[in-house]
């Protein structure tokens, strides 16, 4: 029998990254838009840890409880060298505009990524990921990372949030210009959520 488990996030941009993983991993994997689960004030709160692991095992353990399923959550951000790794854990919250949501947030999020390295000759960066998996007795994050540059105009319709800015050092693009299949092979999230999956299937193991 195929097992069953919640990806939890909100995102469609990540839903169609993690989605594919998930099938190839064996898992039938539900979602929260087929839940129909409304978001709580509780729920919005949960990314307020320093690091990618807390905030993902802090989203794993809360959505494990409001639904009973088996839960995958992550957190995820850019960190660019020259800002000292800022945004980071504040990537999604970078623009400081807490009334928007979607398309138009990461248009702002961008804005103030555009303005905060302008005459910044480094622009290095990585993306970084923490996977949390939770069940009632067990809980685990796997992390990922990929590296590359910050660029001054925008490249692709692809991807989401900050990929059109964000050329990847594996591909030589951006990762808005990269198919799903291309960006998820490098990706921090992709790297996370394969080794993930892969201390899935050892903890299955061993059990």
């Amino acid at each position: 029998m195929t097992a069953r488990l919640l990806l939890a996030t909100r995102s469609d941009g990540k839903l169609r990254e993690l989605l594919p993983l998930a099938a190839a991993a064996g898992y039938e994997a539900v979602h929260l838009a087929m839940l129909d689960l409304p978001e709580s004030a509780e729920e919005r709160a949960l990314e307020q840890f320093d690091t990618f692991a807390e905030n993902a095992l802090a989203k794993a353990h809360y959505f494990l409880a409001r639904t009973g399923l088996p839960t995958i959550a992550d957190d995820s951000g850019l960190c660019v060298r020259a800002l000292g790794e800022r945004p980071g854990v504040r990537s999604k919250r970078f623009s400081g505009r807490d009334d928007l949501s979607g398309l138009a947030l990461d248009a702002a999020n961008s804005a103030a990524l555009q303005q905060a390295v302008a005459g910044v000759a480094d622009r290095s960066a990585s993306y970084r990921c923490a996977a949390a998996f939770a069940t009632w007795d067990w809980a685990t994050v796997a992390e990922g990372r990929c590296t590359g540059r910050i660029v001054d105009t925008p490249r692709g319709t692809g991807g989401f949030g900050y990929d059109p800015w964000f050329v990847s050092d594996d591909l030589g693009c951006t990762f808005a210009e990269a198919s799903i299949e291309a960006k998820e092979a490098v990706s921090h999230r992709g790297r996370a959520m394969r080794a993930l999956f892969e201390r899935l299937a050892e903890h299955g193991a061993r059990r």
